[in-house]
């Protein structure tokens, strides 16, 4: 089979594993009871990043192949998966929180490194094979969020979305990639003379890019806008469903199929990757990240103020249109102003604290700070003031993106 092909079957599998359940498990915790925690499942996947990719790269790195290493790992989430699946079958809304979070955690603890093992995997067969990683690689990726894209609408027809057979399809994913690990091309392991430092591989060294001025305030803005990134995740299909308690929505496509609605965020952020070169040639870093902050503003007040009728769903769709706009402007220019900034003996450092920054530690407080916000907008008889609670958030984006506008003046673009 064609390399390319082989590569992207295996981004494809990668991320229909995510797609299965992230963007609406919230579904599935509320119908449970555990609408109120539906923000610390989703940090857990922050926390975890901040330091399981680093620890699996010097495995990686030092003894186990990556390739082989992606497999085990998805093994191992898969299975957890599956506790959490049968757990909350037998127990529905009698689960408990602890039991049920930390089986959902050790899975997400084993996902998350894998992102990077594919990664890894990729670009070393492609550079064993003599391709250009810039080049060939985008194609191939591309084929990972077309996989989270069918996994979700997969979930959706199936009639997955509110009950624990998400965490089926996830797990039965992982393990179908588990076993496609033994097909994919070998990676060698470093050679001990380069094998990375702990300081190295959790890219310690980048902390001293904080005494410029303008990489502090861009990392710090960096994790502040990171804070919007798992928000919509959590609990945008739980705010589209809950129009099912009106008469004149509950039979509208977008509470019928939410994940379904829901997915044009994905294929927006597939489409405006294109876009990006275009823009920082002509803008620069900071009017394309500033792009992206006010896409958020746009993201989370078209949420606010629209509805699954006609024709407030247009409000609806352009907000899941704009997604592509919010993430990838922000995540990709964000990645390549770090590669441009950086001198190349922390370069990779440097990429790691980009990440650590935003889905880590910006993720996580995002996470945990919009159940908040979700709680306390919460009536004793669960309905939530879901109008205020995205205002909220765009309210948020809007000061972090007029602040950042005043501070940051890089003097490379």
């Amino acid at each position: 089979m064609n390399l390319k092909i082989r590569l992207a079957l295996m981004n494809f599998l990668e991320f229909a594993v995510w797609g299965a359940y992230l963007t609406c498990m919230g579904l599935f915790l509320g119908r449970i009871g555990m609408a109120s925690e539906i923000g610390y499942f989703f940090a857990m996947q922050g926390i975890v990043s901040i330091f399981m990719p680093a620890i699996m790269g010097i495995v990686a790195d030092k003894w186990i192949p990556a390739q082989r290493l992606l497999g085990y790992c998805h093994l191992l989430a898969g299975c957890f998966m599956f506790a959490a699946a049968y757990y909350g079958h037998t127990e529905g809304s009698n689960a408990q929180f602890g039991i049920l979070f930390t089986l959902y955690s050790f899975s997400v603890a084993f996902y998350m490194p894998t992102l990077a093992l594919t990664n890894s995997v990729a670009y070393n067969a492609l550079t064993k094979a003599g391709m250009d990683t810039v080049k060939d690689f985008p194609p191939i990726r591309v084929f990972g969020t077309i996989g989270f894209i069918l996994a979700m609408w997969l979930v959706d027809l199936m009639g997955f979305k509110d009950n624990e057979m998400q965490f089926v399809t996830s797990g039965c994913i992982s393990l179908l990639l588990f076993l496609y690990t033994f097909t994919l091309p070998p990676c060698p392991l470093a050679p001990k003379d380069e094998n990375k430092s702990m300081v190295d591989a959790f890219g310690l060294r980048a902390f001293t890019l904080f005494k410029q001025k303008d990489m502090a305030i861009f990392f710090i803005f960096s994790s502040l806008l990171g804070v919007s990134l798992q928000i919509t995740n959590g609990f945008a299909t739980p705010y589209i469903e809950s129009f099912k308690a009106f008469p004149e929505y509950a039979s509208t496509f977008g509470v019928q199929h939410s994940n379904i609605l829901y997915s044009l965020s994905q294929i927006s952020e597939t489409c405006c990757i294109l876009l990006i070169p275009f823009f920082m040639k002509h803008y620069g870093i900071k009017q394309v990240m500033l792009i992206a902050m006010f896409a958020w503003v746009l993201r989370f007040g078209f949420l606010g103020m629209g509805n699954p009728g006609t024709p407030g769903v247009i409000l609806f769709i352009l907000s899941m249109l704009i997604y592509g706009v919010a993430f990838d402007f922000f995540n990709i220019s964000g990645s390549l102003f770090v590669d441009k900034t950086t001198d190349p003996s922390i370069r990779s450092s440097a990429q790691g604290l980009f990440m650590l920054m935003t889905n880590g530690i910006g993720a996580s407080i995002g996470s945990i700070g919009a159940q908040a916000v979700v709680n306390a907008n919460t009536a004793a008889d669960g309905t939530v003031a879901w109008t205020t609670v995205w205002m909220t958030f765009s309210v948020y984006a809007l000061v972090v993106g007029v602040i950042f506008a005043i501070v940051f003046k890089p003097k490379t673009v």
